[in-house]
Order: C-alpha cells, then sequence, then structure tokens
C-alpha cells in the first residue's frame, strides 16, 4: 500500500508531538535545607585589619553577618553586601555570590579590598572575640573583632 506525502507528513507531526511530549525537563531536586551553627553563624563581626596590620578608614564601619540559612549580609564600609556563605570541616569557610550595592564613595577602592576579603577567604580562626580569615595560600587576610 503506497502512502501519501500528506499521510507520511501527518505520521512525522505525530511521532514528533509523541517525543516532545515523553522529552520533558526533568523535575529540579528540591533545595536542600542549609543549617549553619557555630561561633562564625548569628554574630555580627567588625572589621578590624586588613592584612596582618593594616586599618581602613571607611564612611561606615565594615561588617557581616552569617545567618543559619548560610545567608550573609553586611557593609563593605560603603555598601550594603549580600551573599551566602558555606563552612566546611576544619574551619573551613566560603562565600558566594557576593555582592553590594553602588553607592559612590571616596574610599571605593578600601571597600572592594574589604569585599575581595571574603571572596578570597578559605579557612577562618577564632580567638577569643576575634575572627581571622586565610587564604588558600595560608596568608592572612585580615581580621574581625565580634561585635557586643
Amino acid at each position: 500500500m503506497k502512502m501519501t506525502v500528506v499521510a507520511r507528513l501527518g505520521l512525522v507531526m505525530a511521532a514528533a508531538a509523541l517525543l516532545a511530549a515523553c522529552g520533558g525537563r526533568p523535575e529540579a531536586p528540591p533545595e536542600r535545607e542549609v543549617s549553619l551553627s557555630g561561633p562564625v553563624v548569628e554574630q555580627r563581626w567588625n572589621l578590624l585589619l586588613v592584612g596582618t596590620d593594616e586599618r581602613l578608614s571607611l564612611p561606615e564601619p565594615a561588617w557581616f553577618r552569617i545567618a543559619a540559612d548560610g545567608s550573609v549580609t553586611g557593609s563593605d564600609g560603603c555598601n550594603q553586601l549580600m551573599g551566602r556563605a558555606n563552612l566546611g570541616e576544619n574551619q573551613r569557610i566560603e562565600f558566594s555570590q557576593l555582592a553590594t550595592t553602588r553607592r559612590a564613595c571616596p574610599q571605593g577602592e578600601d571597600a572592594a579590598r574589604v569585599k575581595g576579603m571574603l571572596e578570597t577567604a578559605y579557612r577562618y580562626l577564632i580567638d577569643h572575640d576575634r575572627l581571622v580569615f586565610f587564604g588558600p595560600d595560608q596568608r592572612v587576610l585580615g581580621g574581625w573583632r565580634k561585635a557586643n
């Protein structure tokens, strides 16, 4: 039996529709709930030093806070700061998705250094009321003091 061009076209379109119906995107896995805990979490930390001994003069205090859900809020000394944090074993810390507002301030370069410190942080150490960040090369990036 010979099939006409119209019949063949109809079969091809039906097959394409059937494949399209079966080829939907898989459902995204549910987002896992993050629950961070430890001495770094739910505490405001104010900037103390950049590197081992440099104090910055910024229009407002630079600070950050990590919430139990992993969200980060704060200020780089000029702009509001927000993002995510992840804590791992052996005092491992990672900040991601950091963003700031874009206010113009005369110490913009210093404010960018504060954000850069957070983006580069690899490990941390807490000594009494002080928090020190280290880079992946074990270099001291800066220090923070627990706010009262």
